[in-house]
């Protein structure tokens, strides 16, 4: 090898996006050859045994195994009586800019999209005043369980 090349090989080594190119470079490289040379030869299937589980299998209705899985599980609704303000007001604190606290207060898909896309609710401000019209009310909250409006206030 001339030595100019090897030369310009310490030069873009030195560059730390090709150290990161040549560093990803490789561990792709790596996993192409990993996948390529993996095998599951290791595992096999018994037909005949998967045919007698069918025949043995007992058949049931979908209702059966509704009934099941909401006595397992029973569905719980939050009715709007339930919904605390001190609840809201953390949520509105630590995830207000992603509109959280409308979601759980009630509010319209796309009302609680638009804090995220205005940047937090014009900067943050919409989510503030939430805030503190949060506290001024909380006592009764119920004026801003479901309300589809943007500005909540």
């Amino acid at each position: 090898m001339p030595a100019h090349f090897s030369y310009h090989i310490v030069l873009l080594l030195k560059n730390p996006y090709m150290k990161k190119l040549t560093l990803s470079s490789l561990v792709f490289l790596l996993l192409i050859f990993l996948a390529y040379n993996a095998q599951a030869s290791g595992y096999t299937a018994d037909d005949n045994l998967i045919d007698e589980l069918f025949a043995a299998a007992n058949e049931t209705s979908s209702t059966s195994f509704n009934d099941f899985a909401l006595a397992m599980n029973p569905v719980v609704s939050i009715s709007s009586t339930e919904k605390s303000a001190p609840v809201a007001l953390l949520l509105d604190f630590f995830l207000g800019g992603f509109g959280i606290h409308r979601f759980y207060l009630g509010t319209e898909t796309l009302t609680g999209c638009l804090y995220p896309i205005t940047c937090g609710g014009f900067f943050g401000v919409v989510p503030l005043i939430d805030f503190v019209v949060l506290i001024i009310n909380i006592e009764d909250i119920s004026q801003f369980i479901d309300n589809p409006k943007f500005f909540m206030w």
